[in-house]
């Protein structure tokens, strides 16, 4: 998730579209939170790691 959201963050930023942008930072946000959750051994979605 947040290499998809890298992605969508740099296509938004070199074509110019705010809605690519935003939806990558908000991926980006999310896939850290829950690699975060993961890493620290709560339980994501009833999984222990968040692949």
């Amino acid at each position: 998730m947040i290499i998809l959201g890298l992605i969508l963050l740099i296509i938004g930023l070199l074509v110019g579209m705010g809605l690519l942008t935003t939806i990558g930072g908000i991926l980006i946000l999310v896939g850290a939170i829950l690699w975060i959750l993961g890493a620290t051994g709560r339980a994501v979605g009833g999984r222990k790691h968040f692949f």
